[in-house]
Parts: structure tokens; sequence; C-alpha cells
């Protein structure tokens, strides 16, 4: 059903993984969709394989943000959904966390996120969807995650924060928070494949689906925030991990 004919959307970092899958369900739906990232290898490969328009563009960088506002707006004029997906994930002990690398996590994914909607929001519709994409670990308590489960929780408080500042504009603000999904990011994380696999088997075990998450079934859920079938959903945060924390005492 193409129920986003005639919108707009952006969705950062979406030359793979979640932000991938994304772009190619708002696309089956109807929407024009505009994918970033860094990589512009991948971002041409996602233009010619889902029929996206690609845009350089570093979230960290609040000039190449400004870059990314000017280029839509003067081909496309105005969106309608944003999904704020572009993030980064890294892990340590809390006594052998580096200043780079708490620096680098909430530059991506605080810092970078907030800047991104506070500068396209001029271009937003009134009505129009705001979705971002954080995480279980905000809530989980997992070790070696502090910066990164942090930077999460941070988000969840813009989620209700923005909810209520752009509720006069009738625009809805929602957060997609995943559990374990199979995505490459599993391979940017310095571990090895047996290491990932291993995790994966452990970790299944706590999912009362027993199994990891596809990309695609994230994207349906963003989809669905950023139609009128969510149009009196706003404010709040979909849980998709397959039940990993309601089963996190068995």
């Amino acid at each position: 059903m193409k129920n986003l004919e005639n919108k707009v959307a952006i969705v950062t970092g979406g030359n793979s993984g979640i932000g991938y899958a994304t772009a190619a369900d708002l696309a089956a739906k109807g929407a024009k969709v505009i994918v970033t990232g860094r990589n512009k290898e991948a971002l041409v490969k996602a233009e010619t394989e889902l029929g996206v328009k690609g845009i350089v563009a570093d979230q960290s960088d609040l000039k190449s943000i400004d870059n990314l506002v000017e280029e839509v707006k003067a081909q496309y004029g105005k969106i309608d959904i944003l999904f704020l997906n572009a993030g980064t994930a890294s892990f340590a002990p809390l006594d052998g966390a580096t200043e780079d690398h708490y620096d680098n996590i909430m530059n991506v994914n605080v810092k970078g996120v907030y800047f991104s909607v506070q500068k396209l929001l001029p271009i937003l519709n009134d009505g129009g969807s705001i979705i971002f994409n954080t995480s279980i670990n905000a809530h989980v308590g997992m070790p070696n995650s502090s910066a990164y489960a942090a930077s999460k929780a941070a988000v969840l408080s813009f989620n209700k924060v923005f909810a209520t500042e752009l509720a006069p504009r009738k625009i809805r603000v929602n957060a997609v928070s995943p559990g374990s999904v199979e995505t490459p990011l599993y391979g940017k994380l310095g571990l090895e494949k047996h290491e990932v696999e291993g995790f994966g088997t452990v970790l299944s075990e706590k999912i009362l689906l027993k199994r990891f998450g596809q990309s695609a079934e994230i994207a349906k859920t963003v989809s669905f925030l950023a139609s009128d079938d969510a149009s009196f959903i706003t404010g709040t945060e979909i849980v998709v991990d397959g039940g990993l924390t309601v089963n996190s005492v068995v």
C-alpha cells in the first residue's frame, strides 16, 4: 500500500543496515527518499538499487548539516519525514574509556542528532513526522556501554521534549528502540566473526522469539510512525526487541 505518496523523507545514515532497509520501505510506500551518509560509494549503490537520492553528509559536522539543508531545500523545497538513524557504536569499560571514545559517541549520537533536527526544522512541513533510532541500551545497563547508552538515553529525552515543543505545528515526534538486529554494524565493533556469532548465540537465548531482528522489521515500524496510520501517536518509544527486555530475569 502506497500510503506515503507525495511525501518527502530524509533517512540519515541510509546507505546500510536499518537506514537502508527503511529507505527501501519508505520508497516502496511511495515516498521520495533522500539518504545521507559519509560513504559516497555506498550512497551511489543505494541510489542505484533503491531509486533514492543520496547526499554525502557528516552528522558530526554542523557545516555539513547546513549544506545538506541547503541542497534538500533547493531540490525538494520541504520535507515531511525525518528519520534520525545515523549513529556510531563503540564500547569500553568505565576504567578504560578515553576522552576520544566519549567525545566521538556524543558528537555523532547526541550533538549531531540535536542539530540535525534544529537545522532541518525550518524545511519540515507542519504535520510532519520525526523519528529517532535509539536503542534498548538506554534501559538495560549492559556492561561497557556507558557512553553509548547515555547517548541513546539523551535522544529519548529529546523525543519527549521535542514532541511537546513541536505539537503546536502538529509535528509528531517518536522513537524506535531496536534490540539485537542483524546489521553491518556488528562488523564495525572490533569483534571477530566467531565472537559476534558466539555473542549472538548467547543473546538469542534471552530473546523471547529466539532470534535477532531483521533491519526490515525495524523499517516497517519506522514507516508506520511516519504514516497517517500513527496520526495520534507522539512522544512515545516503540521497543522492537523480540521480547529481550521483558525476559531480563529469566
